[in-house]
């Protein structure tokens, strides 16, 4: 087995455009849930959005690039109000059905048949990027990182990514350290006792669910950016339960926690994914594969990696409640 090539893919993988597009996505889901305390089921959704919102200008209609995020920012603002204005004066859970359900109208409309002349229905878009491409300082041949190649473009992408990720997590944890944060904290812990103190706790769960989305937009963006493609079926009700998986091991409302989190889990699932081809595979000269058939093979190895990371989650989850950077005194899953 080739070690070298094993723990440079995965290590690369925990850094890449793709990881930041999940740390961003997982970053907007925490203000929703760690911050706020929003059953948000329907990130993937604002992630939809954003990836659309740029691809079907750029694709479609050749707008410039600035337009292109203008009108993602305005579209996530809308997608947050279409869902807070009936829902959030109501119990947690009516906004967890109806983000959910919106995220999948969502991804049934983007590959909907009758749109395919606007959003490419099953086959997607292409050629948006190519304003990136434009921007892109390295060489097309890239780099070699320590056994991993990686070509000019995207590590453009993952360089310019870090700068974008580290503007959008300070800003969100020096948000949450201001008073309008604290007022966020309080709605979480106890909504009736934020409303007594004359709070308007709809406006700041809005103004809450407004940022979150927009965040989650751009990691869809950045998604799309890194594929070089927009496909409905990248943005499954499964992308949320990834976000939601990622904060948990980071810690719930800490702005680093997704960050960690998203490499911790990207690193796991490629590590054990690429080590399993890796034991599974037969050559000519070796025709017995490392592990025995019966217990994984070429045909299901992809699968085991999703059963590890459940495992480890699970036994995290029952070990330490609150996360790996999270504060237990301050909330933790009850797993009693």
């Amino acid at each position: 087995m080739s070690w070298d090539l094993i723990l440079s893919n995965s290590l690369y993988t925990a850094v890449s455009a793709n990881a930041i597009a999940y740390m961003l996505v997982a970053l907007g889901l925490n203000v929703h849930f760690g911050y706020t305390g929003l059953l948000n089921f329907g990130q993937a959704g604002f992630a939809a959005i954003g990836a659309y919102s740029l691809s079907i200008p750029i694709s479609r209609y050749d707008w410039p690039w600035p337009f292109a995020l203008a009108l993602l920012l305005v579209s996530s603002i809308l997608l947050a109000l279409l869902l807070g204005i009936p829902t959030l004066r109501l119990r947690a859970d009516y906004l967890a059905i109806v983000t959910i359900a919106i995220a999948e109208i969502i991804r049934l409309f983007l590959n909907s048949v009758r749109f395919t002349w606007l959003t490419g229905g099953n086959d997607g878009l292409q050629g948006f990027t190519r304003w990136m491409e434009n921007l892109n300082p390295f060489p097309e041949n890239g780099v070699t990182l320590w056994a991993q190649k990686v070509d000019g473009y995207r590590l453009w992408l993952m360089l310019s990514g870090w700068v974008l990720l580290t503007i959008v997590a300070t800003g969100v944890y020096l948000l949450m350290r201001s008073p309008w944060g604290r007022v966020l904290k309080s709605i979480r812990e106890d909504e009736d006792a934020a409303r007594s103190l004359g709070k308007n706790v709809f406006a700041y769960k809005m103004q809450s669910l407004m940022l979150g989305g927009f965040i989650g937009s751009l990691g869809g963006m950045w998604l799309v950016l890194d594929k070089q493609s927009s496909q409905p079926q990248d943005f499954s009700t499964t992308f949320t339960f990834f976000a939601y998986t990622i904060i948990i091991l980071g810690g719930v409302a800490r702005a680093k926690g997704p960050i960690i989190g998203t490499m911790i889990f990207l690193f796991l699932i490629q590590f054990v994914d690429i080590t399993l081809q890796q034991a599974t595979r037969t050559t000519p000269t070796d025709p017995t594969p490392l592990l025995p058939t019966w217990l994984v093979d070429q045909n299901n190895f992809s699968q085991v990696r999703f059963i590890v990371a459940g495992l480890v989650l699970a036994i995290l989850v029952v070990v330490r409640p609150q996360g790996i950077f999270g504060d237990k005194r301050e909330q933790a899953f009850d797993v009693r």
